[in-house]
């Protein structure tokens, strides 16, 4: 009634229980394939490379020359601001220049030359 598929086998020689049996002959495996690639592969891989290099480079400096183009664009902003603030600004013209002599170190140093 009870049916087993494979042979039973006793201990082996070697006395190594935990080894398993050899199923196939390593003669009977088939050969794997060489490590060195063929030429035309090496040539197109060569070529695919050097054209994702080229991509590359070329999103690194369109991203670069957008970054010196916005930094242009606020150091414009920030001299735009500062004229305008200037021409903004209330003035009090000094005619008198006797009046500079006068002056403390404090108001000395907030008088501006235009």
């Amino acid at each position: 009634q009870f049916k087993m598929e494979t042979a039973i086998r006793g201990k082996p020689v070697s006395g190594r229980v935990w080894k398993s049996t050899e199923i196939k002959r390593s003669s009977s495996t088939m050969a794997v394939k060489s490590l060195r690639k063929s030429w035309n592969t090496r040539v197109q891989e060569r070529k695919e490379t050097q054209m994702m290099k080229e991509y590359q480079k070329e999103v690194k400096d369109k991203a670069l020359a957008e970054r010196k183009a916005e930094a242009e664009r606020a150091v414009q902003r920030k001299k735009q601001k500062e004229e305008n603030e200037k021409r903004s600004q209330i003035v009090q013209k000094i005619t008198n220049t006797a009046k500079i002599k006068r002056m403390t170190k404090k108001q000395l140093k907030r008088i501006e030359k235009r």
